[in-house]
C-alpha cells in the first residue's frame, strides 16, 4: 500500500540512488557497505540480517511498538551484540532506554550515534544488550495485554453503560 503513496515512491527513488552511490564509492570486490533490498525477506533471513548488524537503525518520525527494534535486540549475539541507534520518537524508546536515543531530524545527531555504536567497547555492548535483551523478552504481547486490561479493570477507570 506504501508504493501507492507519493511521498514514498520519491522516498524509494531517492534511496534507490543514494545507496546506489555510496556502495558505488566504497565498495569493495568482496564487501559492500549497504545491504539494500526493497524485497520482503523470510523471517529467518530477517533474523540472520539482524545477527549481522553491528548497528541497528530504527528512526521513525513517529510510531508505535517498533517491533524492527525489538527483532534487532532478540537477534544479537551476547557474545559480541550490536548497538540498537532508536529514534526518540518511537513507542520502544520509553523502554529500551539502553539504545542510542536519538532525534531522527538531526542526520548528525545519527552520524554521531553510529559512530559511538562503531566504537563502543565490547563490555560497553554487553552491558546494553544485556539489559535491552532482558526488557524485550519481558513484554511480549501477552505481558503488555495483561497489563492492558489490569489498567482497564482498575480502580477508577470510567466504564461506558
Amino acid at each position: 500500500s506504501r508504493e501507492e503513496v507519493d511521498e514514498y515512491r520519491r522516498l524509494r527513488t531517492e534511496l534507490d540512488r543514494l545507496a546506489g552511490r555510496i556502495n558505488g564509492r566504497f565498495s569493495e570486490f568482496d564487501w559492500t557497505p549497504l545491504r539494500y533490498s526493497t524485497r520482503a525477506a523470510p523471517r529467518s533471513t530477517l533474523a540472520g540480517l539482524y545477527r549481522l548488524g553491528r548497528i541497528g537503525v530504527v528512526t521513525p518520525l513517529r510510531d508505535g511498538m517498533n517491533l524492527v527494534a525489538k527483532e534487532f535486540v532478540a537477534a544479537q549475539s551476547d557474545e559480541d551484540p550490536g548497538v540498537l541507534v532508536l529514534s526518540q520518537f518511537a513507542g520502544a524508546a520509553q523502554d529500551l532506554t539502553e539504545a542510542l536515543i536519538v532525534n531522527p531530524f538531526d542526520p548528525d545527531a545519527i552520524a554521531d550515534a553510529m559512530h559511538v555504536a562503531l566504537t563502543m567497547p565490547l563490555s560497553e555492548r554487553q552491558e546494553r544488550q544485556s539489559v535491552l535483551r532482558e526488557k524485550v523478552m519481558r513484554t511480549t504481547a501477552e505481558a503488555y495485554c495483561r497489563r492492558f486490561i489490569e489498567a482497564l479493570e482498575a480502580p477508577g477507570i470510567a466504564r461506558a453503560a
